[in-house]
C-alpha cells in the first residue's frame, strides 16, 4: 500500500488558529513546499512566520495536495466541505478533518471517495460520534476514521478542563474569559 508524501507538497489549512498553526509548524520539517490557509480574515503575522498564503476556500481546495480542516464550527463553516468543495480538489488529494464533524457533508465526502474524485480521507471527527457501524464511510478502504482521540492525552485533557473551569469562573464574575469563542 502506497500513499502520497509531504515533500514538495502544498498543504491547505482551513482555519489558521492555534491548532492550524501548530499543524503547520509540525509539517514544515517534512519539506512542505507551500502552505495555503483560509479563514474569517487574513492573519499576516502568523502567515509570515509560517510562510503561508491566505486564499479563498475554492483556491485552497483546487491547489492543495493535503487539506487539513482545523476551523471552528460556526454557521458559516457548517457543511463548508461539500460536493462543490470536493469537486474542486485534486484527484490525488488527501482530506483530513480534525475540526468538527458538521463542517463536512459526509454524504458528499463518501461520494467523492467512492468515485475516486479524491484519493483519501482521515477523520478524527464525524457526525454523529461514533458513527453507526453500518455507515458507508466505514466501508471504504481509502478512509481512516478515529474516534475523536486527537486530544486524548492526560496533559491536553487536564489543560482543557482547567481552561473550561477558568472560562466558567470568569463568566460568573463578569470578567473577560481567558478563551472566549466569539461567533
Amino acid at each position: 500500500m502506497c500513499g502520497y508524501g509531504l515533500t514538495h507538497s502544498t498543504v491547505g489549512i482551513l482555519g489558521l488558529g492555534r491548532i492550524g498553526q501548530a499543524i503547520a509548524r509540525r509539517l514544515k520539517p517534512f519539506g512542505v513546499q507551500r502552505f495555503l490557509y483560509t479563514g474569517r480574515q487574513p492573519k499576516p503575522q502568523e502567515a509570515a512566520e509560517l510562510q503561508a498564503e491566505f486564499v479563498s476556500t475554492s483556491q485552497l481546495a483546487a491547489e492543495s495536495d493535503f487539506i487539513v480542516v482545523a476551523c471552528s464550527l460556526t454557521p458559516a463553516t457548517k457543511g463548508l466541505c461539500n460536493k462543490d468543495f470536493f469537486q474542486r480538489m485534486k484527484k490525488t488529494a488527501v482530506f483530513i478533518n480534525i475540526s468538527r464533524g458538521d463542517v463536512v457533508n459526509q454524504e458528499d465526502l463518501y461520494q467523492a471517495l467512492a468515485s475516486g474524485q479524491i484519493a483519501a480521507a482521515g477523520l478524527d471527527v464525524t457526525t454523529p460520534e461514533p458513527l453507526p457501524t453500518n455507515h458507508p464511510l466505514l466501508t471504504l478502504k481509502n478512509c481512516v476514521i478515529l474516534p475523536h482521540i486527537g486530544s486524548a492525552t492526560y496533559k491536553t485533557r487536564n489543560t482543557m478542563s482547567l481552561l473550561a473551569a477558568n472560562n466558567l469562573l470568569a463568566g460568573l464574575r463578569g470578567e473577560p474569559m481567558p478563551s472566549e469563542l466569539k461567533l
